[in-house]
């Protein structure tokens, strides 16, 4: 896959979790924090990232960097899906559904902050078995991904819209 050079986009970050974590050592508890960040442009194109840090704010834009570097093209139809697809990562699935315009977002915390920062305007979602926000959000990105348009599926097959479409 093409890497997408984030220097030349204009991209809107939205914080999805921050994570306080601790660690026992010798003298006590040692506090950290971890942000799930998603990047996106708005017009198909998105990436999320996990930034560890002692302070919110630096955890904040290790994880704008990590999402930065993980950019991914998502196929879309208007403002919403090409068609019906299950994401899954680990335990976290996502089902979603294209819907006709005007519908709106229908989706939970962290799915809803992907697809905005997407672009997707018209969608229905479910978030099947866990709710953890890393794992939806991955299963999330990992089901935009895998979308194809007719146009794609016709190209990778050597046949006309048509035909697919049938």
């Amino acid at each position: 896959m093409t890497r997408i050079d984030a220097s030349k986009l204009e991209l809107s970050e939205r914080v999805v979790a921050i994570n306080r974590v601790s660690k026992t050592v010798k003298g006590g508890r040692v506090m950290k924090f971890a942000a799930l960040v998603v990047v996106g442009d708005g017009n198909g194109i998105v990436g999320y990232g996990i930034g560890k840090s002692s302070e919110v704010p630096d955890a904040i834009r290790k994880g704008i960097e990590d999402a930065k570097k993980h950019l991914i093209k998502v196929s879309l139809k208007g403002t919403t899906i090409p068609h019906e697809i299950i994401g899954e990562f680990g335990a976290g699935r996502v089902l979603m559904k294209p819907a006709p315009q005007g519908t709106g977002v229908i989706a939970g915390g962290p799915v809803r902050a992907v697809l905005e920062v997407v672009g997707i305007h018209d969608i229905r979602t479910k978030c099947l078995r866990s709710n953890n926000p890393c794992n939806v959000v991955t299963a999330t990105i990992n089901g935009l991904a895998a979308l194809r348009t007719a146009e794609e599926v016709a190209a990778i097959r050597g046949k006309s819209v048509e035909e697919i479409i049938g």
